[in-house]
């Protein structure tokens, strides 16, 4: 049997790629006999490893793991079509689940584990993929400057009262995409053009760097609010890896839109290759990864929100408290993440 790398990333070097993919392709037909299973992932965590380990451990499958950027992931596979070695694409954020759709490598999966684990909006409608974490996407502000009872909904973000006191990223961040998406499947897309115009008017700065980036900003007092992921939040907390006192105690975290519709959500998920080698495979990874160990491991490990319910969160997650989400089918932040990209454009939202 052909060995192969556990971890390889796609983009170290072009021919390393084309030489590793090349071996999986010829080796394709004895998959399904192997025990192994192709897994190609834009999660790039190392303590995701635990996950792909325990799942050998329990089932004897091993999993042979190809990272890279997600749209060179759907690209790969469909580039390489029915002699894709692929068996399943795990990605980040519900509108590159979208693009893997429409590029129609998914094939759809009747599972009693994965519909009766996974809440109905956190999973395609037709089961061609489904989400596997969390993530929310929240005010955080300073608590110097603003005080928690000023603070209300993603639309109030948009009022002249937080004029040149908001960091954020920029219309290219697939989250704040997926933010919007969500304002149009909610609101509309009239009203979620005039909430970009709002947000750009209201920018302390040019958007430049990611989520931390922000907190930062909000942290120094060059901004007093910042949108982000939580997760990146917790990087801050004590004994962490971005570990930062000075921040983690300066910010709070505030959950939009409690007295409505809930606070938005995007996620992490998979979905079984159409040209699976080994799909019973594939589906029974995925089954493990809604497990309830399974989900405590990416909640513990990454600070995400398991997507099972009664899951322990990660301790500083828990600390920022239970709140309510908002319910809409995560499907259609994928399908309106066009509209989304044309109405930031329109906003000058840069």
């Amino acid at each position: 049997m052909m060995k192969f790398t556990r971890r390889f990333f796609i983009g170290a070097g072009t021919a390393t790629a084309a030489a590793t993919v090349g071996q999986l392709t010829q080796a394709k037909p004895s998959y399904a006999q192997s025990g192994e299973i192709n897994l190609y992932s834009s999660r790039h965590y190392d303590t995701d490893e635990l996950l792909y380990q325990n799942f050998t451990d329990q089932t004897g499958i091993r999993v042979n793991l190809l990272e890279g950027n997600a749209d060179e992931l759907i690209a790969r596979i469909k580039s390489e079509g029915r002699n894709s070695p692929a068996d399943l694409l795990i990605t980040v954020d519900a509108a590159r689940l979208w693009r893997a759709e429409e590029a129609g490598i998914f094939s759809p999966v009747s599972s009693p584990i994965l519909e009766g684990s996974i809440p109905e909006n956190l999973r395609h409608p037709d089961g061609l993929w489904f989400s596997l974490t969390k993530r929310a996407r929240v005010i955080l502000y300073n608590n110097t400057q603003v005080d928690a009872s000023e603070l209300s909904t993603y639309e109030d973000l948009a009022s002249s009262k937080w004029r040149n006191r908001i960091a954020i990223r920029s219309s290219n961040n697939v989250y704040n995409q997926s933010l919007v998406a969500s304002l149009i499947a909610n609101l509309g897309e009239e009203a979620a053009e005039e909430w970009c115009r709002g947000i750009v008017a209201n920018m302390a700065r040019p958007p430049r760097g990611g989520d931390t980036d922000q907190i930062k900003a909000a942290a120094s007092g060059m901004a007093d609010l910042a949108v982000a992921n939580t997760y990146y939040f917790a990087r801050f907390a004590p004994g962490r890896s971005a570990s930062n006192p000075g921040i983690f105690n300066r910010i709070n975290v505030f959950f939009p839109n409690q007295e409505g519709r809930g606070t938005h959500v995007n996620v992490s998920g998979g979905g079984v290759i159409k040209t699976a080698p080994n799909r019973e495979g594939a589906i029974r990874f995925l089954e493990y990864l809604v497990s309830p160990p399974a989900q405590a491991i990416f909640a513990q490990s990454n600070s995400e929100y398991p997507v099972v319910p009664n899951v322990p969160l990660d301790p500083v997650i828990a600390r920022f408290g239970e709140f309510k989400e908002d319910m809409v089918n995560v499907s259609q932040l994928g399908e309106n993440n066009p509209l989304a990209v044309r109405i930031m454009d329109r906003a000058g939202w840069a």
